[in-house]
């Protein structure tokens, strides 16, 4: 097979071998592989008559085929787009917009009044455009534009596979949101090796879980246009709803989830499958926080058939860089794996003093290099340089890697296991602490469903949902965990908070804590 060199072409061979098969679809709209290169190719056109090759495009729909034609769209008039999600605060997102400094925005009718709300400058600041506010473009007129193929091909001529092909938004410590960006080149590397080490193909139907603005979606689009399998787009919705969620996903046929780990805990624990089992998933792939071996356990239960992968890696990395294919039973006290690097990434540990670790059993900083890497932080010199770094054991030539600011050890096997990250090591009554240690053992408790432990004004403070009481959950922690781990404060939940991206909301728990308890 010859080398790709654009997503792209993606498309235009599922669009060859597919056309008529849907490629994605919404509960209100569907779309075939051939609808899709023709609409992506009707709004690329009018977007390269307006924009110079290289330009971002913010998308401001909402999660739909919509903005599905708008990436595309956007790719086709030699682009790259970034995701806004509209229900985030608005300030958020005028400092998106800030940071991107867009002339343009596509919208579409329903979302313009947000969008231009977001466009109107603060008192005392200009606009993201000097003397003025971005135009608006609409995705109705724009997707019923004429294709000019001449125009579609001189774009394409110019183009490079290290071209950025989106931009995703990350928290910074700061508060200003870091956006990452990712190249054709970084995309593709990394799905022709996902696709393969997990068997999805054409005979599949992803159900999409992730917003667009979050790197798990980048699985489902990419792997469905790679393969020519079918994404069903679900709305966010209906991950509080079980009854609705697991309807949805034998209506439709899914086989393939490849789901945030707080989107799968959620329907054990509601008992979602004491209502329905999606029998058809043949194939569960979970990342973004440790997965509970408890909710391991009961969608394994329920899905004997499936094949189950861990997979890890922060958004500067494309996705994903380790595996682990789960394919044995797992005890409560144990950790499940991140694996192994996949194909053409270096995925390696060092200690504080960035010397290599080898050795099972250290902890160290998980680094990574290859192509799957980010080409940096959009406008941020600054934080790019700080986090993609020269390989401190390479000194004969440039060799950039990511610090991830996460920590891990290798088992006795060669494969890796998350520890937790280097910011939430602490120190406590003279001894280092990894918060996550805590949590595992939290976890490892059958009466607790959710932890998070944080170090708050010198305390450990441990925030856990489940029937269990204060004290009986510290007598049952000091069997597991020396009396220096064991938290200093317990505060039962009736659910812990997530972030847009479904991850625990740490900094949330944190200034509730101390306003509610200070």
């Amino acid at each position: 097979m010859s080398k790709r060199y654009s997503v792209l072409e993606y498309l235009e061979e599922a669009s060859g071998r597919f056309p008529d098969k849907i490629a994605f679809a919404d509960p209100d709209e569907a779309v075939t592989f051939r609808l899709l290169e023709e609409r992506a190719k009707r709004i690329g056109s009018a977007l390269s008559r307006i924009l110079p090759p290289r330009s971002c495009v913010p998308v401001c729909v909402p999660k739909s085929v919509k903005a599905v034609c708008l990436f595309m769209g956007s790719v086709y008039a030699g682009c790259f787009y970034s995701m806004m999600d509209l229900k985030q605060p608005e300030m958020r997102l005028k400092r998106i917009l800030d940071t991107l400094d867009p002339s343009f925005l596509a919208a579409d009718r329903e979302t313009a009044g947000i969008v231009t709300s977001l466009t109107v400058p603060d008192e005392g600041k200009k606009g993201p455009v000097p003397g003025g506010q971005p135009h608006i473009l609409y995705y109705e007129e724009l997707s019923a534009s004429e294709i000019d193929e001449s125009l579609l091909e001189e774009r394409r001529n110019q183009a490079a596979d290290t071209d950025p092909l989106y931009v995703n938004f990350t928290s910074g410590s700061t508060g200003q949101p870091k956006g990452v960006v990712v190249s054709h080149r970084s995309v593709i590397d990394f799905i022709e090796c996902f696709t393969e080490i997990t068997g999805i193909t054409e005979h599949d139907v992803l159900g999409n879980q992730a917003p667009l603005d979050f790197d798990v979606s980048v699985k489902d689009i990419y792997s469905g246009l790679k393969t020519g399998a079918s994404v069903q787009i679900i709305p966010q919705r209906y991950f509080s709803i079980p009854t609705q969620l697991l309807d949805y996903l034998t209506d439709h046929s899914v086989t393939t989830l490849i789901w945030a780990v707080s989107a799968l805990t959620l329907v054990t624990k509601l008992h979602g499958f004491s209502y329905k089992i999606p029998h058809e998933v043949k194939r569960v792939i979970f990342s973004g926080e440790v997965m509970p071996v408890k909710h391991l356990n009961l969608w394994r239960e329920a899905l004997p058939g499936a094949e189950f992968y861990n997979v890890y890696g922060p958004t500067e990395v494309t996705c994903n860089c380790t595996w682990y294919r789960i394919d044995r039973p797992f005890s409560l006290s144990e950790s499940i794996p991140i694996g192994r690097p996949f194909p053409n990434e270096k995925v390696f540990l060092l200690d504080e003093e960035d010397h290599l670790i080898e050795d099972p059993g250290k902890d160290g900083e998980i680094c990574v290099a290859g192509t799957a890497l980010a080409l940096g932080y959009y406008r941020n010199a600054e934080a790019t340089a700080a986090a993609f770094v020269q390989n401190p054991l390479q000194k004969n030539y440039p060799e950039t890697i990511y610090r991830t600011g996460d920590l891990a050890r290798y088992l006795e096997g060669g494969d890796l296991v998350y520890i937790g990250r280097k910011d939430f090591q602490v120190k406590h009554m003279g001894h280092r602490i990894e918060l996550g240690e805590i949590e595992q053992a939290m976890n490892a408790v059958a009466e607790v469903s959710g932890s998070c432990c944080q170090f708050i004004d010198g305390k450990i403070v441990a925030f856990y949902t489940g029937g269990l009481a204060k004290r009986e959950l510290a007598v049952r922690l000091k069997t597991m965990i020396p009396d220096y781990m064991v938290p200093n404060v317990f505060v039962p939940m009736d659910q812990l908070p997530l972030n847009k991206n479904g991850k625990t909301d740490r900094r949330r728990l944190e200034e509730d804590y101390k306003e509610h308890r200070c």
